[in-house]
């Protein structure tokens, strides 16, 4: 890319808030109220601490989400040189630092509407993954960018269809993105990024696991405060972080050859 990395986040930051717009005023006309959603405390296995306030009143589960911010901030703050993916990193980066307050803010309100959009952030982040993947392969351009992202946004609408929905579009998404990074490893990778994608694929069956695993770990004492719930965030932010690692390195790699 062409533009200095602070253009390239300006233009970033707003791309991203435009998608969220898009889903909070999508979420605020009511036609995604019947998407089933887990809310409640019963829910997780970290119990509220009496006297606290509701926006700590599961204190793990709340300050975890400070992770995402400051993964995003880290990776904003890398100048990378020789990276031409600028955008697609400082893009991967908005998102990290806006995901961590939704989930705050559906663990602090237990609300209907922050519990959609949790869910439906996680799709679109899934794809920018898949986005820069083929971008580094095959060269995609924005068009190909709009077309992943639209899809993407409108597979949450699975969940209208069934209860299950979220999950199978979640599915669909993490599939895409594995067989994507496989695909770009075999073409350019090396060692390190395979340890990458080893680290990646590992935080990213600890973040789906842990998390359903939430109450059956709470029998024993160790997860009775620092829940499955808990690590399940602390592997989605660790593979949130591998996959910048993979992507990265993938990136400089293919702008160096080129320039050969």
């Amino acid at each position: 890319m062409k533009t200095s990395n602070n253009t390239a986040q300006d233009g970033s930051l707003w791309h991203v808030l435009g998608a969220v717009t898009v889903c909070m005023v999508t979420v605020g006309t009511g036609v995604l109220d019947t998407v089933s959603t887990d809310l409640g405390y019963s829910h997780y296995a970290e119990k509220p601490v009496p006297g606290l306030p509701g926006f700590l009143a599961m204190p793990c589960n709340s300050l975890i989400n400070l992770g995402y911010i400051l993964l995003g901030i880290y990776w904003l703050a890398q100048d990378v040189k020789g990276l031409k993916g600028c955008y697609l990193k400082n893009v991967f980066s908005w998102m990290a630092v806006i995901y961590g307050p939704v989930q705050w803010a559906r663990i602090w309100s237990q609300a209907q509407w922050a519990a959609i959009l949790d869910q439906w952030f996680t799709l679109p982040i899934f794809a920018w993954a898949i986005i820069w993947c083929n971008s580094i392969l095959d060269n995609w351009d924005s068009q190909h960018f709009i077309a992943v992202e639209f899809f993407s946004l409108t597979s949450y609408f699975l969940s209208k269809i069934h209860p299950q929905g979220f999950e199978l579009a979640l599915a669909i998404h993490i599939l895409w993105v594995f067989t994507s990074g496989l695909r770009l490893q075999r073409k350019y990778g090396d060692a390190t990024t395979r340890m990458y994608l080893v680290l990646a694929s590992i935080s990213c069956l600890g973040f789906v696991n842990l998390k359903l695993l939430d109450h059956w770990l709470a029998q024993y004492s160790f997860f009775q405060r620092f829940t499955g719930h808990f690590w399940s965030k602390i592997c989605d932010i660790l593979q949130f972080h591998y996959a910048f690692c993979f992507l990265v390195h993938l990136d400089r790699y293919k702008s160096a050859k080129m320039k050969k």
